[in-house]
């Protein structure tokens, strides 16, 4: 399996460029934010958990987002690879990860980091929001809450996956044509 995570604050454009390269690689896309909207969409136990934490625009704890995707990796064994989108967000979501991966006899093979300043990011939500109907994307105090916490919790990971030499930053400003060359140019580096 060839796994990429996709990396990037809110509103980077991680689940539009998922979309392209989950047909270009043949791969399965995994949103983090999908499995918990579906969780929370069925009122799951583990979806009741996380919409206190989602509604605050903070992250789910490590282990209960953990739980939650390696749930639905089980579900796609037979894949070429997987696509990773918001998830691991966290070192120990990374090393949780890494271990169930082992587990499969697969490993993350890199992480691509769409990077974007954080004015445009908050401006992409706030637009998105409008018509997507997230709660968490129409109110700008807690859009910049999720980037201080991606800030404090996220950022680590790039030295995490950097001492793997799994890194790799791309300029997520421009058209989607644009960017999705720049990813697949990491990707078909590999």
């Amino acid at each position: 399996m060839t796994n990429i995570v996709l990396f990037g604050k809110p509103g980077a454009g991680k689940g539009t460029q998922a979309e392209f390269l989950k047909e270009k690689y043949k791969l399965t896309h995994i949103s983090t934010g999908d499995v918990f909207r579906f969780n929370l969409k069925n009122d799951t136990e583990l979806g009741k958990q996380a919409r206190v934490y989602m509604d605050a625009g903070d992250l789910v704890p490590d282990e209960l987002t953990t739980k939650m995707l390696i749930d639905e990796v089980n579900k796609h064994l037979d894949t070429n690879g997987i696509l990773f989108d918001g998830y691991p967000r966290t070192i120990a979501q990374a090393e949780a990860l890494d271990v169930f991966l082992t587990s499969l006899g697969s490993k993350v093979a890199a992480t691509v980091a769409l990077e974007a300043d954080d004015e445009v990011l908050v401006q992409r939500l706030l637009e998105r929001g409008k018509t997507s109907g997230r709660i968490d994307d129409q109110d700008e105090e807690k859009i910049r809450n999720r980037y201080q916490e991606y800030n404090e919790k996220t950022a680590p990971l790039m030295s995490y996956y950097q001492a793997q030499g799994k890194f790799h930053a791309v300029n997520g400003i421009g058209s989607i044509a644009e960017i999705t060359d720049r990813v697949s140019k990491v990707i078909d580096n590999l």
